[in-house]
């Protein structure tokens, strides 16, 4: 995962960048100093590292729109940052970059319970969203495991789903508008509080961009009431290949869970053990949710339990009520902290046709024998988001290159079987130089036209998403704009 080499001409102006920031924004703001650079020097890919130039924080809107007009101008590079919780390195910074991150801005500027929506600054973690609407009833919908840590920002960036999006979609079908400001300092509103924007679907373009076209400072959410109930059922096999059929024929009756969550023997004892929630010790573990009233969940649940049965399970477990509940998601909701406490590891992320998954989970099953390294898997199934978590020691001289050559295999797997490279992660550096797998040169072509359009100088988080050999020309315009 190769990034591109510094430009020593900007390290050398650090201080007249440095001034210029100071002259436009609240001292308070800007990051200095070498030692406090360290805590931006990754994300949750911490496998690389590299301290930024400098680190800006502003809390408003006007103060994103400044320190990029100024890095513009002075063709500083940028890296976009929410809460640093990115699995895919997309806010990795370089050594001659300015990172610009939005952690201070998570104000809650207006909630609309008849409209159900509500616009917050981006800075604001996913969970506490739901928090700020829950006295009223409502919740926003998707759910990322990080939930409690990482911002709307990075949510939108990344175009993140969760356990729930099964049933309410992933960000893109629950972002409403956005305040966006592009690099030369423009802000722009795209959308706004109601369904549909006239014009070009430049909504759908922001979401999932990876802060390629714009630092996005304000967003517009749908919000919706909570269901009267929910309640999980729990469903252990003996084969993941099992496990995933049944899946795919829950799916293909028509029945729409609001979550199906897998986990396989190594995450099954890891979460277990970790968080006590009195898994069984079977191969495969599915937990299936549904909600509505008290009627329709007892209906869902019994067609999803006479489904299973069809697939000869070794337990089933239903849940009576929110403890039962509770305590049956306890594991799935601790699965990634468990598995860190066993071992170093690599979370991945492509999406499959779930009727693929039975392959799919056999094919990496055999990928784990050929390259050596366990893996775990524990994924939003319902969807096909697989999220294989590869088991290495990164003090093992050469585990790291094999971890990522194990990695590079799945996700080729999965695009192989009409998938696609990532769900929810984000492409990144991690994915970068599989888009060529996914993507003809002519589509990576036309991709990097719309940056140029947003981002003529590839000044905003250059070296990530496109290949480097596809992207080298325009960078190395970057190059000798900044010489000039």
């Amino acid at each position: 995962m190769q990034m591109p080499k510094a430009d020593l001409a900007i390290i050398a102006r650090k201080s007249e960048i440095l001034a210029r920031l100071a002259a436009v924004l609240p001292q308070d703001s800007i990051i200095s100093d070498t030692g406090e650079l360290r805590a931006y020097e990754c994300d949750a890919l911490s496998a690389y590292r590299c301290p930024p130039l400098l680190v800006v924080l502003p809390k408003t809107t006007e103060e994103v729109a400044a320190a990029l007009r100024i890095c513009n101008e002075l063709r500083v590079p940028v890296v976009p940052r929410g809460a640093g919780t990115s699995l895919a390195g997309g806010a990795l910074p370089t050594a001659d970059c300015v990172v610009i991150g939005v952690a201070r801005m998570t104000e809650v500027l207006e909630a609309d319970y008849d409209n159900r929506y509500i616009r917050v600054q981006t800075g604001r973690t996913n969970l506490s969203v739901s928090d700020a609407v829950s006295e009223h009833d409502f919740f926003y919908a998707p759910d990322p495991s990080s939930q409690l840590a990482c911002a709307i920002a990075g949510n939108i960036a990344m175009n993140s789903g969760g356990a729930h999006c099964l049933k309410y979609g992933v960000t893109s079908n629950n972002l409403m508008g956005v305040t966006l400001v592009t690099m030369t300092g423009e802000i722009v509103k795209v959308g706004g509080a109601y369904l549909d924007s006239e014009g070009l679907d430049l909504l759908g373009l922001i979401c999932g961009s990876e802060g390629q076209l714009g630092i996005v400072t304000e967003a517009t959410l749908r919000i919706l009431p909570k269901p009267e109930g929910a309640r999980p059922v729990l469903i252990g096999f003996d084969s993941n290949e099992v496990a995933g059929a049944c899946v795919s024929d829950i799916i293909k009756a028509g029945v729409l869970p609001v979550a199906i969550e897998f986990m396989d023997r190594p995450c099954i004892r890891a979460t277990d053990a970790f968080s006590g929630a009195g898994y069984p010790d079977c191969m495969a573990l599915l937990i299936v949710e549904v909600e509505g009233s008290e009627a329709e969940i007892e209906d869902q649940l019994n067609r999803i339990i006479q489904i299973a049965e069809s697939h000869d399970p070794v337990e089933v477990r239903k849940a009576r009520d929110a403890q039962d509940a509770a305590r049956i998601w306890l594991g799935r909701k601790s699965a990634f902290g468990a598995m860190g406490q066993i071992n170093d590891y690599m979370c991945l992320d492509g999406t499959i046709p779930v009727t693929e998954l039975p392959f799919v989970l056999r094919r990496i099953g055999e990928l784990s024998q050929e390259f050596g390294l366990d893996v775990g898997n524990v994924f939003h199934a319902g969807d096909g988001n697989m999220h294989p978590l590869i088991l290495y020691n990164a003090n093992k001289e050469g585990e790291l290159e094999t971890c990522e050559a194990f990695g590079a295999e799945i996700l080729k797997l999965c695009v192989e079987v009409g998938g696609c490279l990532t769900g929810e992660h984000g492409v990144g550096i991690e994915k970068r130089d599989l888009m060529s797998h996914q993507f003809s040169q002519d589509d990576l072509e036309a991709q990097m036209r719309v940056k140029d359009v947003f981002d003529p100088a590839w000044l905003l988080n250059g070296a990530k998403v496109f290949p480097l050999e596809a992207s080298e020309r325009r960078r190395l315009d970057l190059a000798r704009y900044a010489a000039e």
